[in-house]
């Protein structure tokens, strides 16, 4: 399949939005889109809809495109499977029939709760009429979420969003609290996170050292996942604020993978990077405080 390699970096305001194997905590499957090499991330917009501007590409797709997201029920109801449908229509409100292979997916999902705790990533079917639909489910009630990152024959990278609500019992909500240490513990790995700044609108490096748990050995063997080494998705403890965030170097292998962003505004962040090795995807969480 081809990808669209890009360069994706917008400074409006955030924010707009499970393969099978998205999981109901801290998991899911890897997340598209990436450049070779420099600082690349996509800011969505909290008005139900955003865009990625960039070095290569800007533009204005939030006003040109609008998405409805719907559940092929009416509802959805907790820890039940259901279909949830995404149509992407255009300024004269005509379903939008052409896009462009985003590493090797024409649509990616990311979807999280209200406390940012659950997190799930994955790719609908294009049904070649106007809808993309995706069978998942989540785990307890209340509002959920969805973001749909895209990208539009001839157009720019966007990224679209809406609260839903799942009916059923609910959790309570807890707080989103910065990390004492960047270091997790995930499938025997050891994963730790580096930060080459904490200030807001700084060009940030993020730095992820694997391990193996055990030996403390350095992973070299990490595999290309949806086209790059890796895939990291940002947001704002608000979820107002969405940056998918791409590595400098996307053909890296370990025990480093590096990324370049930005954070829009100081406040409190939950980062989500995701790799795969042995033909696995895992995805390690982090919560950081940006000044």
């Amino acid at each position: 399949m081809k990808k669209r390699m890009m360069l994706m970096l917008t400074g409006a305001l955030a924010v707009g939005l499970l393969a099978a194997c998205g999981t109901p905590k801290e998991g899911a499957d890897g997340h598209g889109g990436s450049h070779q090499g420099g600082a690349i991330s996509s800011l969505a917009n909290d008005n139900g809809h955003g865009d990625h501007g960039g070095q290569d590409t800007g533009g204005h797709a939030a006003d040109t495109y609008k998405a409805t997201f719907s559940f092929a029920s009416g509802t959805a109801k907790a820890s039940e499977n259901t279909k949830l449908n995404v149509q992407v229509t255009d300024t004269n409100g005509q379903a939008v029939h052409d896009f462009e292979w985003n590493h090797e997916k024409l649509m990616h999902i990311i979807i999280v709760n209200k406390d940012l705790s659950y997190f799930s990533h994955i790719h609908p079917e294009w049904d070649g009429k106007g809808t993309f639909t995706v069978e998942t489910s989540f785990p307890k009630g209340g509002e959920y979420k969805v973001f749909a990152d895209f990208v539009p024959k001839g157009g720019s990278g966007t990224t679209l969003s809406k609260w839903v609500k799942i009916e059923g019992e609910t959790k309570p909500q807890e707080s989103v609290k910065a990390d004492a240490e960047l270091v997790k513990v995930v499938d025997s790995k050891e994963v730790t996170l580096t930060l080459s700044s904490a200030k807001a609108k700084d060009e940030a490096k993020l730095t992820f050292t694997v391990k193996d748990e055990k030996t403390k050995e350095g992973i070299r063997n990490l595999e290309q996942y949806l086209g790059a080494v890796g895939h990291v998705v940002v947001l704002s403890e608000n979820a107002e604020q969405y940056l998918h965030v791409h590595p400098a170097n996307e053909k890296a292998s370990g025990p480093a993978a590096e990324f370049m962003t930005a954070f829009p505004n100081p406040g409190t962040y939950k980062i989500w990077g995701q790799f795969q090795h042995q033909g696995k995807v895992f995805t390690v969480p982090y919560v950081v405080e940006i000044q």
